[in-house]
């Protein structure tokens, strides 16, 4: 139990560092939210405002803030053990309430694939959550980005709820693409309406 309450503070506190705010400020020498449209501390801004440099800094580091508590926690336990839906979704929550920027935070996109990737060997939740946005990017088209994001959200709890075979790891997933929804409903964005096309 202790190791268990170790690795859901070690992924939380790993959560709550946001490198795109680090790396804008080392490479770019400015916070590279203030001029984002959204605000939104992640990756995607990373890119836009800070350059590819910044933004690759951004994704490797998002990624494994998300992967190393859960790869690690595996290293000590199993997939059947149910805390593990709890390691798996401590970083996502640490992203997105992080405790060293009073708890605002970005989406938790990048950090999400992270922690599904910490389940390495197996990568098939990753998939899902992959297979979903390329879905929506590019054969059910759905538009701005904001209703892309919750779309694939909310189609990969549907379909991990129904084919993933471990509690645990369901239950992990369910709490990631509820998190991230969530705070995609609550947040201040203005968006255009939302438009879906086929191809």
């Amino acid at each position: 139990m202790t190791g268990t309450l170790f690795y859901l503070l070690a992924g939380y506190l790993s959560g709550s560092v946001l490198y795109a705010n680090i790396w804008g400020r080392l490479i770019c020498g400015k916070d590279i939210t203030a001029k984002a449209r959204d605000k939104n501390p992640g990756t995607a801004n990373a890119f836009m405002e800070g350059g590819f440099l910044c933004g690759a800094l951004t994704l490797i580091c998002d990624l494994a803030k998300g992967f190393l508590p859960v790869w690690l926690f595996l290293r000590h336990t199993d997939c059947n053990d149910f805390f593990l839906a709890f390691v798996l979704v401590a970083p996502v929550v640490g992203h997105i309430y992080p405790l060293f920027h009073h708890f605002q935070g970005g989406k938790g996109i990048a950090v999400s694939f992270g922690c599904l990737l910490g389940l390495y060997p197996s990568i098939g939740c990753a998939l899902i959550l992959a297979a979903c946005f390329i879905g929506f990017s590019t054969i059910l088209v759905i538009s701005p980005h904001y209703y892309r994001t919750l779309a694939s959200y909310l189609a990969t709890a549907i379909i991990s709820f129904l084919t993933v075979k471990i509690r645990a790891v369901r239950w992990g997933m369910l709490l990631i693409c509820g998190i991230v929804s969530w705070k995609l409903m609550t947040c201040d964005e203005k968006n255009e309406r939302c438009k879906v096309k086929l191809l």
